[in-house]
């Protein structure tokens, strides 16, 4: 029995969702090493191409990658309600850090995309899992909380990738740098196998009174389940019957983009309107991620103040993901015409404060709308909804940007902000359990 004792870990859940956290700061080092070091090598990989056409070339190389991602959202939603948390994570994380590896071996524009391919379908699993994490791990007054901690993760992730890649690049080749950042994945494996070892009602290693303050805090949702007359298992077509799916995945859809905006074309921008190199794009490329991490936290943090202080789940969903998209739409306009690269990172910070404070709101609709069978497939669709329309955003982007003029792609994101907030109040009466039709 005392053996028994030492095995437990206080505060289990939190250990998971750190874990969770540090493979998404991993999955943003992976898939921003390409867009860091494009400015670098994009001239001897593409000597024939002008700016502009090797702009391009970037966007659908990129654009294969939000795709692919945008078919993994779905994979691997059903993927995690199938086999569960634990091998979700290994499978995405184990995949994703082998395809980063392969792009040493890339030589030109079609080997770049199938490897980029490859890595989007297995870093999608990074989102369905941790919504699927979040909703066994966390009572429901925490999850938002938890969210933000994960989304945090993105953040801290970018802020980590720009200034890194640029500094490895004083010491490893660009095919080293992929090789590297791989097995930094593979890695992460290790302690999550040792520390996950199943759902918190099974964990041989949760002490008793951190379950019993999960199962009890999830009673709405799950320990009632059997017993409710508004729960119910909907499957794939009956999900999509509900016009409150159809407000997560516009939601999502419309939000998304702006995120991708600028994680995918960050380096892009700097180098094309300020002439910045890689050492320099290091130097100011991360300051937009600090924007992003504080409101990951804001959010999250805002919301469980919010449900403590009696406000219920419709009042608090909306209005923080109202706030999020109101601090995104003025900062859009005054990115046209920033001045100078520090004020435009800057305003680049803003706008992605205000997108991290409404995401993981939206993000945590599913689990407040349906059941934990259903978590991991809507998260999923919707998650598939809102790379597609990404990888349309990253196509149109160097179109839009023809001689480095930056505006309508700005004009784009504000209109984005505003399709959000019409299906978060139209489409969403209230957020609650959805019946049965």
């Amino acid at each position: 029995m005392a053996k028994q004792i030492k095995r437990k870990i206080k505060g289990l859940r939190w250990w998971v969702i750190a874990l969770i956290a540090f493979a998404t700061i991993i999955n943003y080092i992976d898939r921003q090493a390409l867009g860091v070091l494009w400015p670098d090598i994009a001239a001897d990989l593409y000597p024939n191409e002008d700016s502009d056409g090797r702009k391009e070339i970037y966007g659908w190389i990129t654009g294969s990658f939000i795709f692919f991602y945008a078919m993994g959202q779905l994979i691997f939603g059903k993927i995690f309600d199938w086999i569960g948390t634990r091998l979700g994570f290994a499978l995405s994380i184990g995949v994703w850090s082998i395809a980063t590896a392969l792009h040493a071996f890339a030589r030109g524009a079609w080997i770049f995309t199938i490897f980029r391919s490859i890595l989007g379908i297995a870093e999608a699993g990074n989102w369905p899992g941790a919504a699927k994490g979040n909703a066994e791990w966390f009572p429901t007054q925490e999850r938002a909380f938890a969210q933000g901690l994960f989304n945090s993760g993105a953040a801290i992730g970018g802020i980590v990738a720009i200034p890194l890649i640029a500094f490895m690049t004083m010491f490893f080749s660009w095919q080293m740098i992929f090789i590297v950042v791989g097995l930094v994945g593979l890695l992460w494996l290790i302690p999550w196998f040792l520390i996950v070892k199943g759902p918190p009602k099974y964990h041989p290693n949760i002490t008793e009174e951190e379950k019993q303050y999960i199962l009890t805090g999830q009673k709405e949702t799950e320990l009632e389940e059997e017993d409710d007359d508004t729960s119910y298992d909907p499957n794939t077509f009956q999900l999509l019957k509900h016009k409150q799916s159809w407000g997560v995945i516009l939601a999502s859809a419309a939000i998304d983009p702006i995120w991708w905006l600028f994680i995918v074309w960050i380096p892009i921008y700097l180098n094309g309107v300020y002439g910045m190199d890689v050492k320099t794009i290091g130097i100011f490329g991360w300051v937009p991620y600090v924007g992003a991490m504080l409101g990951a936290w804001v959010g999250g943090l805002l919301a469980q103040n919010r449900l403590k202080a009696g406000w219920d789940l419709t009042k608090t969903r909306k209005w923080i993901i109202t706030l999020g998209c109101l601090i995104m739409l003025p900062s859009f306009f005054l990115l046209i015409d920033p001045g100078s690269p520090t004020m435009a990172v800057i305003i680049m910070a803003v706008i992605l404060f205000g997108f991290q404070t409404a995401i993981g709101n939206v993000q945590t609709l599913p689990s407040d709308l349906f059941n934990k069978n259903t978590v991991g497939t809507l998260s999923g669709i919707a998650g598939m909804a809102a790379k597609l329309a990404a990888f349309g955003l990253t196509v149109l982007v160097p179109k839009l940007t023809v001689g480095e003029n930056y505006s309508p792609a700005f004009y784009v994101g504000a209109a984005l902000a505003l399709i959000a907030l019409f299906a978060i109040w139209v489409l969403i009466p209230r957020v609650e359990k959805v019946k049965q039709l």
